[in-house]
């Protein structure tokens, strides 16, 4: 196989190193592509692995998987029925700097969507002329044409194929790129979409951006078999989300040229403090000049898949803990992810809902070991590491194949002495489980998605504009670690889109990269500050967020506020 066909091929593992294995790069069964100087994908050849597990794959080095932060609670209007509404983006401030005299529209900046594609043909991505406003569509799910300079597959259609393909008969025998999901196009459309004359007017917070697009490809089997994901659930690779940002990042000229990158996926996979390969990479970009990233905080608010348990040595009652799950009929499986806290390490034993248990185990430095029952056809795997490498701290993942419908019980306890005694567990965002599994005593708190933790980047929760009440099923900060997140909190209920009314964390995303277009221009295009970047807009956008009185701030729901672009400028106005 050449590289191309390895990194398709549903015969070869995807691996994410921080270093240049440099044992694998002369190997005719191995392939790699670089991201930066920091990270190298690799893809690895048959090795004769029946399901890859932790003591071969190190937990860091698999790629986690990603679903799309939209969901579509009843009483929404059905896809293309509603006429359009401004309130999200006059509660956000942006309508009002669109006008003179500030005319934002995102002119000269670029806007990034990573996500599943573009309906390109739609007018709200035309200029006053008719010709698109995307330069570029990198599709990682056609081969038929020319990958992008400097990587190894999928199509790259530019914006003269586009246009070429706008003005043909048969649009698809050109650029044969499709959104059949449309999350992406309703991310584009809602920070990006243009003025449509003709029908039903619409307009996003960034009418006058360009915008880039990276579809991604669906994750390989494997991947979602060892996680368990449903099949047909869509789901990307940690990987090809980083070598999309890596495409974003080329389109870049410095001080003239800002890209937004706006990400509208999220995981619960990851330690909560923004150390995974995703949110490192996402960090060090959005640090340098002319670039922003901005992220989602999902919708795991209110799912009761996050607890938090603390051990004390006081008592010999509060020196262990008993952590119930309730699994539903239906579900095929579920993985967990249990964190613990410097310097203190946790043992584990299980008890299935048919009484028959899995003894307490002392997990050593890396293993893995799994189990089955005599009357339950339940299978777990428990892999450890007892220092993860991106993280420096315990992991736990636990694996449960075919679960028994009912509660099962985790008995954490402390491994030595107790010193800090803190853990924390995550079950996958609601997505990826076939059937509900969740924690009868859940926190709510520290359910944002990762990478929503990345140091640097602009990480916002959703609340309804309606009403300016907080989305119950919003993602909710800090970090794990004490990371003040979100910064911010946005409009992501019931908003206008190309496609009917929309609701999620990735709506908030949208409309803020949008509001960060806005920013770019009046900074960089315009020349009032040439060297702006995530962090700079971070702090001038904490600046003018809105804030209710009776709230402390930074606040695990809000941030530092609500998202007003208006508001941003009075700021700086009094300065």
């Amino acid at each position: 196989m050449d590289c191309k066909e390895m990194i398709l091929s549903e015969e070869t593992y995807d691996i994410i190193t921080d270093f240049s294995a440099s044992e694998f790069l002369e190997d005719d069964n191995h392939c790699y592509e670089r991201i930066g100087e920091d990270f190298l994908i690799l893809y690895l050849g048959n090795l004769g692995i029946r399901n890859p597990k932790i003591d071969f794959f190190p937990y860091h080095n698999m790629p986690k998987l990603y679903g799309l932060m939209q969901l579509s609670p009843s009483g929404e209007t059905p896809p293309g029925a509603a006429p359009f509404d401004p309130a999200s983006l006059i509660a956000s401030g942006i309508t009002q700097v669109q006008r003179p005299p500030l005319s934002l529209t995102g002119r000269g900046v670029i806007l990034c969507f990573i996500d599943t594609g573009i309906d390109y043909r739609n007018p709200v991505f035309l200029d006053e002329n008719g010709n698109s406003r995307i330069l570029a569509i990198w599709d990682q799910t056609v081969q038929t044409g020319i990958p992008p300079e400097g990587f190894k597959y999928g199509s790259e259609y530019r914006r003269e194929d586009i246009n070429l393909a706008l003005r043909s008969e048969d649009p698809y025998s050109i650029v044969p790129s499709r959104d059949e999901n449309g999350h992406g196009s309703i991310l584009a459309g809602v920070a990006a979409g243009s003025v449509v004359r003709q029908g039903n007017p619409y307009i996003g917070a960034a009418p006058g951006a360009d915008i880039v697009v990276v579809k991604l490809k669906e994750c390989k089997q494997y991947l979602r078999s060892f996680y368990l994901v449903p099949e047909g659930v869509p789901a990307y690779q940690e990987n090809d989300i980083m070598l999309g940002i890596k495409y974003a990042e080329s389109f870049v000229r410095l001080f003239e040229r800002p890209v937004v990158i706006c990400l509208g996926l999220g995981t619960n996979q990851g330690d909560h403090a923004g150390n995974s390969s995703l949110s490192r990479y996402l960090s060090s970009l959005a640090v340098r000049r002319s670039r922003a990233a901005i992220v989602c905080g999902g919708n795991e608010g209110n799912a009761s898949h996050h607890y938090r348990g603390r051990l004390s040595a006081q008592t010999p009652e509060e020196s262990s803990r008993d952590v119930e799950i309730r699994v539903s009929e239906g579900c095929i499986g579920f993985w967990l992810e249990l964190w613990g806290a410097l310097p203190d390490a946790f043992n584990l034993s299980i008890r299935t809902p048919g009484g028959e248990n899995i003894p307490e185990l002392r997990l050593g430095l890396q293993q893995s070991v799994t189990y089955s029952f005599i009357y339950e056809k339940s299978r777990v795997t428990i892999d450890s590491a007892l220092v993860e490498e991106n993280s420096g701290e315990e992991l736990i993942l636990l694996r449960i194949q075919d679960p028994t419908p009912g509660i099962w019980t985790l008995h954490v306890s402390a491994s030595g002495s107790l010193y800090n005694g803190n853990f924390h567990m995550w079950l996958p965002i609601t997505e990826f489980l076939s059937a509900p599994v969740y924690f009868l005593n859940p926190d709510p708190d520290i359910t944002l998605t990762e990478p929503s933790m990345a140091p640097e980047v602009l990480s916002v929760s959703a609340y309804n504009a309606e009403n300016n009440s907080f989305y119950a099923e919003s993602g909710r900060g800090f970090g794990r670690t004490g990371q003040i997140r979100p910064d911010l909190s946005a409009p992501g209920v019931n908003i206008s889109t190309i496609d009917g009314r929309r609701t999620g964390s990735s709506m908030a995303a949208a409309i803020t990269a949008g509001a960060v277009a806005q920013f770019f221009q009046w900074s960089v295009i315009e020349g009032n500050n040439r060297l702006a970047e995530s962090r700079e807009i971070r702090s001038y956008f904490i600046r003018g967020a809105v804030r209710t009185q009776g709230l402390n701030y930074p606040n695990r729901e809000w941030g530092y506020g609500r998202l007003n672009l208006e508001e941003t400028f009075n700021a700086l106005l009094r300065v």
